[in-house]
């Protein structure tokens, strides 16, 4: 979420420090030292002996690790990744952190070496994400990639965030819009869980994320959600559709059409009221002029 655009490292940091700062109602200064600490931090990766990168099969860590291994000016003299797509015993695996110690012990003997295949295919990726069109990002995430398996069905899953061609929601505009709309009125909180715990099919959001990719629609002018409660903290306050929320999940109304403020997935931004791309029931990127 937020803007990812192929620009110089400093611009880089400088617009996502701003959008982070914007999104989550924190300091640009303290948001901004942060980014120049984690920078850092993995710049000096490259002095160390050995580095391990721990991975799950989400967009959020698949965009991390291509990030990682196309951003690195030098590698340590060990790098190793493990990622994490199923575990036995685990009916949904929705992170690392909900699995125990001995699971933990388990996965560590199938860590694997970065390859120089692996780092073309990261910088290939990286680059692909940050253009403005999502059409490179889409083939690669339409093709197999055998050194970094988990990679292209999580590109697929970040693809789904641009507008769907028939109501212009991202899916998880859509899997929200739908949970509030079976059950009439739903908690922030309820929503979430019922996303992250049943029907997200990749789970890569946290709360905090889930909160502002929500705000459009509740803050919009042309709102498609109501909140309710608003002196309780945000997890507790009661969500339901407004009649324009109704159309648009019906696909009656298209919802980049009445929505007031810009959006980005990677390199792509979509503008209210502006031509924009669009993804369609093949999840492949369509341009509506």
């Amino acid at each position: 979420m937020g803007p990812g655009q192929a620009v110089p490292e400093k611009a880089y940091q400088a617009a996502r420090s701003q959008y982070i700062s914007q999104a989550f109602g924190l300091s640009l200064t303290d948001v901004a030292r942060r980014f120049d600490d984690e920078y850092t931090d993995l710049q000096q990766m490259s002095s160390a002996d050995h580095c391990v990168l721990w991975c799950e099969a989400d967009a959020y860590d698949q965009l991390f690790l291509i990030r990682t291994l196309s951003t690195l000016e030098q590698l340590p003299a060990r790098l190793e990744i493990i990622q994490v797509s199923q575990i036995p015993g685990v009916q949904r695996l929705i992170g690392i952190g909900q699995l125990a110690p001995d699971l933990l012990a388990w996965l560590w003997p199938q860590r694997k070496a970065v390859t120089k295949e692996m780092l073309h295919l990261a910088r290939q990726t990286w680059a692909a994400y940050c253009n403005a069109s999502p059409v490179t990002l889409a083939e690669l995430a339409h093709t197999a990639q055998p050194s970094l398996p988990c990679l292209a069905p999580a590109l697929l899953r970040q693809l789904q965030e641009l507008p769907g061609v028939e109501d212009g929601l991202s899916l998880t505009e859509r899997l929200s819009l739908q949970c509030i709309s079976e059950a009439g009125s739903m908690t922030f909180g309820q929503v979430f869980t019922e996303l992250t715990d049943k029907r997200e099919p990749l789970p890569f959001l946290g709360d905090m994320m889930f909160h502002a990719m929500m705000r459009p629609l509740i803050d919009s002018p042309t709102a498609l959600l109501i909140e309710s409660d608003p002196q309780l903290e945000w997890p507790r306050r009661s969500l339901r559709l407004t009649p324009l929320g109704q159309q648009v999940l019906a696909a009656k109304a298209y919802w980049p059409n009445y929505c007031h403020q810009a959006r980005w997935v990677g390199g792509v931004c979509i503008q209210p009221g502006q031509p924009h791309w669009m993804i369609d029931n093949h999840l492949r990127p369509l341009w509506r002029a």
